[in-house]
């Protein structure tokens, strides 16, 4: 049979994971394969860039839909199972789940409708007949990169503290501290004074150093927090400090770090997953394109 689009796979991922058990998203695709009676050539067959396997690739985005409107959650590093709203979905018999069935859900309208602070946007997209080809590219790519800043921040959060304290000592020697990365990681998460999780170097001499915090949170950093990590850093004449967490500051947080006379650098988790991806940490590339325009120049005559 032909290879199903993203939106028939979803029901079938649903029911796949109704057991209620954590999965493998590779064996959600050999049970879906099967499923589907794709044939070998059909398994393999890759996208018109190459990039990817076609159906793999549909597997992927039917699973990140899923789990913008909160029927399937992330359950640890490369695993997934389904919400109590899924198995509700799933008890109901619901005939087909598709992207129009999901809009019901307000996150995922969240999810497709981004604005640039991450809230929603009031008016609606204009549609693919009032968009130029340059106008799709740009909008695929927001919402490329919006399902992928989302997916990486879902996962941070399931990670190990240890995994994720390597993970911010990455991200902060590819954004030029802490030296090499085997000088940032005999620091971080060594020192255990009143909260301190880290110390780096801000270049390969040392001449300054920062301290960091790196919590993997849901709930929203308050001001008490920081004022905890301000109190830690006290007598080490610390200039230098950044609080990275998976969650929120509160405003009474963030006004307090503008306030005191070491500053404090906050990065959230919307803001952390941007700079994953801007720095090529936890991501891959799977696709480059080039789009050209005519040279008019070349055909000028003199």
């Amino acid at each position: 049979m032909a290879i199903p689009d993203y939106q028939t796979i979803m029901l079938p991922l649903m029911k796949f994971a109704a057991d209620g058990k954590q999965h493998a998203l590779g064996e959600a695709r050999e049970h879906l394969a099967k499923s589907f009676k794709l044939s070998e050539r059909e398994r393999k067959k890759l996208l018109p860039s190459g990039a990817d396997i076609l159906f793999n690739n549909r597997v992927r985005w039917a699973l990140v839909y899923l789990i913008k409107a909160g029927l399937l959650e992330y359950a640890g590093r490369g695993f997934f199972k389904i919400t109590k709203r899924g198995s509700e979905v799933i008890a109901q018999n619901t005939p087909t789940i598709n992207v129009k069935f999901l809009e019901k859900y307000p996150e995922f309208l969240a999810f497709r409708r981004p604005s640039a602070k991450g809230k929603p946007q009031v008016i609606k997209p204009p549609s693919i007949a009032d968009q130029t080809p340059i106008d799709s590219i740009e909008d695929a790519y927001q919402r490329i990169n919006e399902a992928l800043s989302q997916e990486l921040l879902a996962q941070g959060k399931k990670a190990s503290p240890d995994f994720f304290e390597r993970m911010v000592v990455e991200l902060l020697v590819k954004m030029g501290y802490g030296g090499s990365i085997q000088d940032a990681g005999k620091a971080i998460g060594k020192t255990g004074d009143g909260g301190i999780d880290g110390i780096i170097k801000e270049d390969k001499l040392g001449l300054e150093t920062i301290y960091i915090q790196a919590k993997r949170w849901e709930n929203s950093v308050g001001s008490p927090e920081l004022q905890k990590f301000a109190g830690a850093l006290q007598g080490r004449k610390a200039r230098k400090v950044v609080f990275i967490t998976t969650s929120k500051f509160t405003k009474e947080a963030l006004d307090f770090a503008s306030t005191i006379e070491n500053k404090i650098v906050t990065i959230d988790g919307e803001r952390l997953a941007e700079l994953m991806l801007d720095y090529g940490i936890g991501v891959v590339e799977t696709a480059s394109y080039k789009i050209r325009k005519v040279d008019l120049d070349y055909f000028t005559e003199e």
